[in-house]
């Protein structure tokens, strides 16, 4: 079904075919819920758009099973949201629905990965015709769609970045990005920004810097952090720093053309050079928003000039768009042209095949060609044709439906209207964003800045659930909202999202207030 379609059809308010409200909440029920919201002064419920799917009937384990089996025989690394983690059963487009029929929106997409809508028709149709022809071949045969696949993703960047290497996750893409960097460069040491997540492989471990990914035994070595010039949380930085539709509330000083905070973080920049890295380096790592961090962005200039003080020692110099790529920041299909900047190698993931297992990484001939030299790179299941069909589906899917236009169009209205949150509640520090990845920072107040408590965020969360809303956490300190729905969604769905999280924190307050 087209997004024309759709939009027709919730223009028309067709009556949804499946409940919404969820049954339960672990620790207040969806009634009363309400009726508790509404003694306070909220008149009316948010009224969840319609959906035009009804999911089947879940017959699968039952919820205590899946808890003693989880616990048996899965990790038992705690990351599922919520004391009573959700058992979703099926998904279309940007709804999810859970194992007693509970229908949700949802504004996080699998961590920023479902690009096009959960279950596509377009790409469903690509991959079951994938399965019935051919699974598997790895790459010591050819197969047309991998040649077919890297001519349409070529395409869509800038030259000379027209060599692709095909993997299966962003983890493996920056470990690859890793090794092409040093095989090219001659040397070790690698720049990353505090903050940065770049996942939880062995070199991209090094690379990342946020505590609880950090291990107390040696990994990643040659890989050194700086100052992530965040314009809200950090010393600079203020209402005319970022690019974005929406700035913070700290004053500044900056012309519009000369950003004095991107000066002073690049001092900063230059200080890690100076004192935490060798004379030549082999390269810098950079999102360009980042993703685990809460959505933080930089000041405008400051890749740019970064970018130019590590080609001067040497390095090279690696956009990471496994959050950021394939048209969600609206303005861009690829986040790093939003700098202004050409990297020499992209990696990429997650959006890619709108959940299918499918990464990579792209770079110019001549780094190409210095892995080459050292390495006989290999990968067993990179490009295989079941991810090659998907992916060429979702590059189509996102032209036919015009989705980058749309993340530019709703992510913009959304971050509107969401910024008029931070000016109503004390405890919404910063709202940013491009598109569709938004934070919403919570702090205990606006002047200290000093994060909501954890157990505060965890209530707001809970309630948006409780609503039919899933969005993210991120943030050192999980202190961070992020917004990151399916680049299909609509304004009305916005709206609804907005009310939710408005009534979320209205509810917050009464209690804070009691």
């Amino acid at each position: 079904m087209t997004r024309a379609w759709r939009h027709l059809l919730k223009a028309l308010h067709l009556k949804t075919l499946s409940r919404w409200t969820p049954k339960t909440c672990s620790s207040l029920s969806a009634g009363a819920f309400w009726t508790s919201v509404t003694r306070r002064g909220l008149h009316t419920k948010p009224s969840m758009p319609p959906c035009d799917f009804t999911p089947e009937r879940y017959q699968s384990l039952a919820y205590s099973r899946v808890l003693e089996i989880h616990k048996q025989h899965l990790s038992p690394v705690l990351t599922a949201y919520f004391p009573e983690p959700l058992l979703l059963h099926q998904g279309h487009m940007e709804w999810l629905f859970d194992h007693e029929g509970n229908r949700y929106l949802d504004f996080f997409s699998g961590i920023v990965t479902v690009s096009v809508g959960h279950c596509h028709p377009k790409v469903n149709a690509a991959a079951q015709r994938q399965l019935g022809r051919l699974w598997h071949t790895s790459s010591v045969f050819f197969h047309p769609l991998i040649h077919e696949y890297a001519e349409k993703l070529s395409a869509l960047l800038p030259e000379p970045l027209k060599v692709i290497f095909l993997v299966n996750s962003g983890s493996e893409a920056n470990d690859l990005a890793v090794l092409m960097a040093r095989a090219h460069s001659n040397s070790t040491d690698i720049i990353s920004f505090r903050g940065a997540y770049h996942g939880c492989s062995p070199y991209a471990l090094g690379l990342t810097n946020v505590g609880i990914y950090k291990m107390d035994l040696p990994h990643g070595m040659g890989c050194q952090p700086t100052m992530c010039p965040d314009v809200f949380r950090g010393p600079w930085g203020g209402s005319h720093c970022r690019d974005s539709p929406v700035q913070t509330i700290r004053k500044c000083s900056c012309a519009p053309d000369c950003c004095q905070a991107k000066d002073q973080y690049i001092e900063q920049f230059k200080d890690t050079l100076s004192t935490s890295v060798a004379k030549s380096i082999a390269g810098f790592f950079a999102e360009p928003i980042q993703g685990v961090n809460g959505f933080v962005q930089y000041p405008k200039g400051f890749l740019k000039d970064a970018f130019e003080l590590v080609r001067e020692r040497g390095g090279v110099c690696i956009a990471d768009e496994v959050q950021t790529g394939f048209g969600r920041l609206g303005s861009h299909f690829w986040g790093f042209q939003t700098h202004d900047v050409l990297p020499d190698i992209v990696t990429m993931a997650k959006g890619i095949g709108n959940g299918f297992p499918m990464a990579a990484v792209v770079t110019t001939p001549e780094i190409a060609k210095s892995l080459a030299k050292r390495l006989l790179h290999f990968n067993t299941f990179g490009g295989n044709p079941v991810a090659c069909a998907i992916g060429s589906a979702v590059l189509e899917v996102i032209k036919e439906e015009n989705l980058q236009e749309n993340s530019q169009e709703v992510g913009t209205y959304m971050l509107l209207k969401l910024a008029k949150l931070r000016d109503e509640f004390e405890i919404v520090g910063d709202v940013r964003g491009k598109g569709l990845m938004i934070g919403i920072e919570m702090v205990k107040d606006k002047v200290s800045h000093q994060p909501l408590p954890r157990e505060e965020v965890n209530q707001i969360h809970h309630d948006c659930k409780c609503m039919g809303l899933l969005i993210g956490r991120g943030g050192l300190f999980s202190q961070t909202f992020r917004i990151a729905p399916s680049m299909c969604i609509t304004k009305p769905e916005a709206d609804f999202a907005v009310e939710v999280f408005r009534s979320a924190l209205i509810q917050h307050m009464k209690r804070r207030a009691k």
